[in-house]
């Protein structure tokens, strides 16, 4: 097994030397090609800010307001005769918004209930069940200015609910 840990130093040297050496047998201006490459990225970075704090502003206008917390309310009742914590539905709501906002929410929840409960085991199996939709979405697609994406988006939140479901019964069939 000591082996894998050389190799895990040294596979993304080891690639760029080999994209280098092919590189320059091929001729090409690898610096100049590099250079170029980070024009291209930091444009596409300061393309994507807009989308990026547009989303940031909708999360906190509908954590902030209220809306979040009456929306858990409602479904209390339904998640309680299902046996699904009522605690649990921000963290399920935020996942896809925000990964940070998500990675907050776990900690308050494993500070609260403790990392063994079946809350904070809950918890952490969601944070690596599912993955943050919107933001990918606003990210990816707004750095390569694709403005239809209902179809990603879709699949996107499908795969989300998928992910809480089995976190859901995973953790409640292990731990329940």
């Amino acid at each position: 097994m000591q082996w894998i840990t050389y190799l895990s130093l040294w596979i993304i040297p080891l690639l760029i030397a080999f994209i280098l050496v092919v590189a320059t047998i091929k001729k090409v201006p690898t610096y100049e090609t590099f250079v170029e490459g980070a024009k291209e990225g930091v444009s596409m970075a300061f393309s994507v800010i807009p989308y990026l704090v547009g989303m940031l502003v909708a999360i906190s206008v509908f954590r902030e307001s209220g809306a979040m917390d009456f929306f858990i309310d409602l479904l209390r009742p339904a998640l309680a005769a299902v046996g699904i914590p009522a605690d649990i539905v921000p963290l399920a709501m935020i996942r896809p918004l925000s990964g940070t906002g998500a990675l907050g929410m776990t900690s308050d929840l494993i500070a609260t209930h403790g990392p063994d409960s079946f809350i904070g085991r809950l918890a952490s199996t969601m944070q690596g069940s599912t993955d943050t939709t919107f933001y990918v979405l606003t990210v990816y697609f707004g750095a390569v200015g694709i403005k239809k994406m209902g179809d990603a988006l879709k699949v996107g939140l499908l795969a989300d609910v998928i992910g809480i479901l089995a976190a859901i019964t995973v953790v409640t069939l292990v731990f329940g």
